[in-house]
């Protein structure tokens, strides 16, 4: 292999005149952590109520929230990413779909929606599963503290749950942040499209995507030790969390 490794490539000035192609992996970080950010939040709430729905003793709210589930997480994130972005502004009203295309960053708003919506379904997987892990007896003492059912979920079971399901929703914020790469293929210039394009113009293919490897390492660095702090801070003595005790996301 007789490949030339060009470390200063990313201090020579990029062909769009806007920087250099150190500049262009930044903007691209700072799309994709835009992109990661805002969908979670989206994501996490919607979650939460979808997850709640699942363990109420309403069957047709129940199959509400299963269908969105298996809606969402059955269909490959990939063509999720195409329908949102080709298919949905033709399908809705036509002053709609026209006010979408017209949006002047329609690939970030059109990501946020289709990251948001998808692990939205995840997260509501792990929020059930985290009400059902704990003893029946929490809900009971609940309503015999008076506490009607939305209480008893407020104040009783989600701060509860929350703490249950921790470890597998810090996998969930990692995840978003890789899957926020698939972004590309409707135009979003996040971390890989950037590289990519450094690669294209510079054909420093390798200095590209191992930069590139390298942000994504550091950056989930980052959130697994946010997140380990914040487990530690909510963790209630003899209470045992899931996955608390292998440390691992």
């Amino acid at each position: 292999m007789n490949y030339h490794w060009n470390w200063r490539i990313f201090w020579e000035i990029a062909p769009d005149g806007a920087g250099t192609y150190l500049d262009t992996l930044f903007s691209g970080l700072m799309w994709t952590l835009a992109t990661a950010l805002t969908a979670w939040i989206m994501a996490l709430a919607l979650g939460l109520v979808v997850g709640t729905v699942r363990t109420t003793p309403n069957t047709w709210l129940v199959r509400l929230a299963n269908g969105y589930i298996e809606l969402f997480r059955n269909v490959p994130l990939l063509v999720q990413m195409f329908l949102w972005y080709f298919v949905a502004p033709d399908v809705l009203p036509q002053a709609v779909g026209d006010w979408i295309k017209a949006l002047p960053n329609a690939p970030f708003v059109t990501a946020v929606l289709c990251l948001g919506t998808f692990t939205s379904a995840r997260v509501a997987v792990q929020v059930s599963a985290g009400i059902a892990a704990l003893p029946s007896g929490q809900k009971m003492a609940g309503t015999a503290l008076g506490l009607t059912l939305a209480q008893t979920y407020r104040y009783v079971l989600l701060p509860m749950a929350s703490r249950v399901i921790l470890p597998p929703l810090t996998s969930e914020f990692l995840n978003i942040i890789k899957n926020s790469s698939v972004a590309l293929t409707i135009g979003l210039m996040e971390l890989t499209a950037s590289a990519r394009a450094i690669q294209e113009f510079s054909f420093q293919v390798f200095e590209a995507f191992s930069a590139a490897t390298l942000v994504y390492v550091l950056v989930n660095a980052v959130v697994v030790f946010i997140m380990h702090r914040i487990e530690k801070k909510v963790a209630i003595p003899g209470f045992i969390v899931a996955g608390g005790a292998a440390g691992g996301h």
